[in-house]
């Protein structure tokens, strides 16, 4: 398939807002297949605190990049723009069109803008920073990515201890803040038209949904589903269980809050990851934006859009 032919529809927006749903539309009206952009979602196992989608729901339509890694794995953004790049090539080559699907604002930013090249890993300076997190928490290693790199900062949750001893070493390890290397990075996809569809709601109508569907989870099982896991080996520091319900449902089963307010928590923390996704989201170019109901305008813009 020749670079103009490489149509790209990326459907992106807060959590709760129903990008599942819109992309499963568009795939049947398009002849699409849908690329998960969910960074917890591609952990095998993890099912229903992070709301994915299940077999009847796809109707028919094929999706890549769920369940393909194990819990104690870490999936990094550049995992996922190998995988996603692999995958949308495949799509590509049955003439199909790829609809990446999600709202991990740094692994579709690492796809747009690309990622910095590799080589700063400074396995000293990580021990270093490793040891400086244990013995004195995350906030002082947060403070100083705040004071060092507040673009890259204002992006992360203050808790992603990941995030932040990563982006420390890289500055650490090159002189240079995280945002500086993102700046001077070239897109994967730029020979690509992308599409880039985002969704949103009123937030009272989007806090309305978030509740509703934690209360969904809470209902179908989410504490089953984290007790049998641990039962089946899959240890506490499992990056999938730094996930929003999980790590609520952790503490229940610690005994330190109960059940209700595990599940009040999690819509709590739910509704404020929602307005930082949105906050992410407004600093990206190219986005047309749409209410969830609105689906012929959304098949009118990717009619008009595609090449």
């Amino acid at each position: 398939m020749e670079p103009e032919d490489k149509n790209l529809v990326i459907i992106l927006g807060p959590t709760g807002v129903g990008k599942s749903r819109i992309s499963i539309q568009m795939a049947h009206l398009f002849e699409g297949e849908v690329i998960n952009c969910d960074s917890m979602q591609v952990y095998r196992g993890f099912d229903i605190g992070t709301d994915k989608i299940s077999p009847d729901s796809k109707e028919g339509v094929p999706h890549h990049l769920l369940d393909v890694v194990a819990p104690e794995t870490q999936f990094t953004a550049a995992d996922f723009v190998q995988a996603a790049l692999k995958a949308a090539e495949g799509i590509w080559e049955r003439a199909r069109l790829p609809i990446i699907t999600g709202g991990t604002g740094l692994y579709l930013k690492a796809l747009i803008d690309g990622l910095f090249p590799g080589g700063q890993k400074n396995p000293e300076i990580r021990r270093q920073l490793e040891q400086e997190a244990q013995a004195q928490g995350l906030e002082p290693l947060w403070k100083r990515l705040a004071r060092i790199d507040p673009a890259y900062a204002d992006k992360i949750e203050p808790r992603d201890r990941i995030r932040i001893i990563r982006a420390l070493e890289v500055y650490l390890a090159t002189g240079q803040p995280l945002s500086w290397h993102f700046s001077r990075t070239r897109s994967h996809v730029a020979d690509c038209n992308l599409i880039r569809i985002g969704l949103n709601l009123e937030r009272r109508d989007l806090y309305a949904r978030i509740d509703r569907r934690v209360e969904r989870m809470f209902a179908a099982g989410l504490i089953d589903e984290v007790q049998n896991l641990l039962g089946a080996g899959v240890g506490e520091d499992a990056p999938p269980f730094r996930a929003l319900g999980y790590k609520q449902v952790l503490r229940h089963l610690r005994q330190e809050i109960s059940a209700e307010e595990a599940a009040a928590l999690t819509q709590q923390e739910t509704r404020r990851y929602a307005k930082r996704q949105m906050t992410w989201f407004r600093n990206m170019e190219g986005i047309r934006w749409f209410a969830p109901d609105e689906l012929p305008d959304i098949e009118k813009h990717i009619h008009r859009s595609l090449r």
